[in-house]
């Protein structure tokens, strides 16, 4: 799938799939389960790892969603997951450090959710403690789709690339205005 997937991307001039999506079912309401791989953290781990491989062998990266805790599309850039430490390591994040380590996945798009209170695009704790951190990501770490809300945080926070960009924000602001 992975091989066949990466043709077709390099065939429409694409250089980054936005895939695989390796978010946790956490909740049968959520309308994006059919893309996730599973809501086993082993199963989906092993599947997304293998996927990355194979379309990162034909040169086409990847970017691994939505980082962390995402589990429902139903108001998703309203919901603020909250998750202990354990649950976070033992159910969230296997899938996200097989991408990384095993899969050397080239980016990963942060969620729109909230993790503990605290917007993940833009968190400190979420992408430089925990993504680069604990679970040693060195490559590109984007936004969801107009998922920023401050930009003092996201500069903070380690993001490297907000998505689609180019909106109404950048036309208003000068570079000197964001720090």
């Amino acid at each position: 799938m992975g091989k066949t997937g990466a043709l077709e991307v390099k065939e429409n001039n694409i250089g980054v799939w936005l895939t695989p999506g390796v978010c946790i079912h956490r909740n049968p309401l959520c309308g994006r389960n059919f893309e996730y791989f599973s809501e086993d953290p082993y199963l989906a781990a092993e599947l997304s790892t293998s996927f990355i491989k194979a379309v990162q062998k034909s040169n086409i990266g990847v970017s691994v969603k939505h980082f962390a805790a995402n589990s429902q599309e139903n108001r998703r850039m309203s919901s603020n997951s909250v998750v202990d430490e354990r649950t976070l390591r033992e159910i969230y994040y296997p899938a996200f450090e097989s991408a990384v380590k095993e899969g050397k996945a080239w980016t990963v798009m942060c969620s729109y959710n909230q993790l503990n209170g605290e917007w993940a695009g833009q968190s400190k704790y979420v992408i430089t403690d925990l993504l680069r951190g604990t679970l040693g990501f060195k490559g590109l770490v984007m936004s969801d789709w107009n998922s920023i809300y401050d930009w003092q945080k996201v500069i903070e926070s380690g993001q490297n690339l907000d998505m689609p960009g180019e909106d109404a924000f950048y036309i208003k602001k000068k570079p000197a205005d964001l720090v």
